[in-house]
C-alpha cells in the first residue's frame, strides 16, 4: 500500500513541476508525472530491498526526492532538446528542405 502512496507522490510532484518549471509548452501534461511516478517507484523498491522500513520517514524523503530530481532533470533536458529540434526544423523549412 505504501508503494501506491509513493507512486502518487511522484505523480503529484510531476504535475506540480510541469506548471512550475519553464518550458511547459514543450511537453505533454502527463510526461513529467510519468517520470516522477516511475522514479518514486524504483527508489522505493530499491530502498525496501535494502531493508529500509516504510514506517521510518527517510524512505519517503529519499523516494520523493528522487522523483523530484528526476522530474527536474527530465524537464530541463527535454525542454532544451525540444527547442533545439524545433529551431532546426524551422530553419530547414525556411531553406525549403523539410528534414
Amino acid at each position: 500500500m505504501e508503494l501506491l502512496f509513493a507512486a502518487l507522490g511522484g505523480a503529484l510532484l510531476g504535475f506540480i513541476f510541469h506548471f512550475a518549471l519553464p518550458g511547459a509548452d514543450t511537453r505533454g501534461l502527463v510526461w513529467l508525472a510519468g517520470w516522477g511516478t516511475s522514479a518514486a517507484i524504483v527508489a522505493w523498491e530499491v530502498l525496501t530491498w535494502l531493508e529500509w522500513k516504510s514506517g521510518a520517514g527517510w524512505i519517503w524523503v529519499v523516494s520523493l526526492l528522487a522523483a523530484a530530481l528526476t522530474v527536474v532533470a527530465v524537464a530541463r533536458i527535454g525542454t532544451l532538446r525540444r527547442r533545439a529540434a524545433d529551431k532546426e526544423l524551422l530553419e530547414a523549412l525556411f531553406r525549403g528542405s523539410a528534414a
